[in-house]
């Protein structure tokens, strides 16, 4: 059987990386770690739901390579993306005796990759770091772009860095473990890419939706490999979000944030807020003449196809405005979303009265 893995460049000059995409090539990750970092020590940081499935076989991968590892665990779940829990991880690093020849591997999914990725761009002022991500979502979205944090009680990544990785190792194998409602969470993040930036894609994830819900390895790779080629292309043109392109790939974020926090860390997953999140916008944007309804009902069809959930909890609408209000693209005060107004394009649309952001939430 040839060897299927695809390589996605990402291009920021003395920053630029490789995302590697396969079947079955977790076993790589020690090999992968040293050609991208030339390192001889790694500290693996992942969650006690990760680690008795993989973290032993990195830790053996990363040793066959010549590098010592240590394991570092954190609970699982959002609400590890605390102060708390950064400060006891820099402690650990200190007792471990980490230095700036360290290498942080981060094994899990979004939280553990946005977490571990914190920890390393602050601790020592700058460890390398390589993302081994274990969800879906993490796979297709928070792994790529260097985009590292945590959470405040008042809003969701709210302290954070852009800290690129060295290298993204990406095995689809490893879905094939996940509990259902975490693999259809980042099913939503998938979606995203179609709705956003890519019209062929999102009618490919309409003709595989079986294939897609089998978890079948082909469909799996292709679609990962697209979403990260098309996060990569938003990257390399707005690294930091200075210019405002990046901020496309959060539709549906301002609304979802504002959910995962209203409704408590961990009541929702992610990706079924971003879900949620991403209809409420659609409506908003039909509200404002943007788009056709029809684009709405398309979305949500092929959403509940995939599991994901379309209706918006019982949730106070005064505290989803105001959790709103503190999103990071919120401009003087104004609310801005991120709208479609074509499938395949978005844009960043400011000064959004309120009354309508409330009619979007009631559906």
């Amino acid at each position: 059987m040839p060897d299927q893995r695809t390589t996605v460049r990402v291009q920021l000059a003395e920053r630029a990386y490789d995302i590697e995409i396969g079947t079955g090539i977790l076993a790589d990750a020690g090999q992968r770690v040293a050609a991208w970092t030339r390192a001889t020590h790694a500290v693996v940081i992942t969650d006690d739901q990760v680690l008795p499935i993989l973290a032993a076989a990195v830790a053996e991968s990363l040793d066959r390579a010549g590098i010592r590892a240590d394991t570092l665990t954190v609970p699982p779940g959002e609400t590890s993306k605390s102060v708390a829990v950064a400060e006891s991880l820099w402690l650990r690093l200190a007792q471990l005796s980490a230095d700036r020849k360290t290498v942080v591997v981060a094994l899990g999914g979004g939280v553990v990759g946005d977490l571990a990725g914190f920890v390393a761009a602050t601790y020592a002022r700058g460890l390398r770091l390589v993302q081994v991500p274990t969800s879906l979502l993490a796979q297709v979205d928070s792994s790529v772009g260097g985009k590292v944090g945590i959470n405040l009680p008042q809003a969701k990544n709210m302290v954070g860095h852009f800290w690129q990785p060295r290298g993204v190792l990406i095995d689809t194998q490893v879905l094939d473990s996940l509990p259902p409602r975490e693999y259809r969470s980042g099913l939503a993040e998938v979606v995203k890419y179609g709705v956003i930036l890519d019209a062929d894609f999102f009618e490919y994830l309409e003709a595989h939706v079986p294939h897609l819900m089998q978890r079948d390895a082909a469909v799996l790779r292709h679609a990962v490999a697209r979403c990260c080629r098309l996060k990569a292309d938003v990257v390399e043109a707005d690294e930091r979000e200075e210019t405002g392109l990046r901020a496309v790939l959060n539709y549906g974020h301002t609304f979802g944030h504002a959910l995962e926090a209203v409704a408590g860390y961990g009541q929702l997953l992610h990706g079924e807020a971003v879900s949620i999140g991403m209809l409420c916008a659609s409506r908003l944007a039909a509200a404002l003449g943007r788009i056709e309804p029809a684009l709405t009902d398309r979305q949500q069809r092929l959403l509940t196809a995939l599991g994901l959930p379309v209706e918006l909890p019982e949730l106070p609408e005064d505290d989803l405005l105001r959790a709103m209000r503190g999103d990071k693209k919120v401009e003087h005060g104004r609310l801005r979303f991120v709208l479609p107004d074509r499938l395949g394009h978005v844009e960043l649309v400011g000064d959004v009265a309120p009354e309508l952001v409330r009619a979007a939430l009631r559906g």
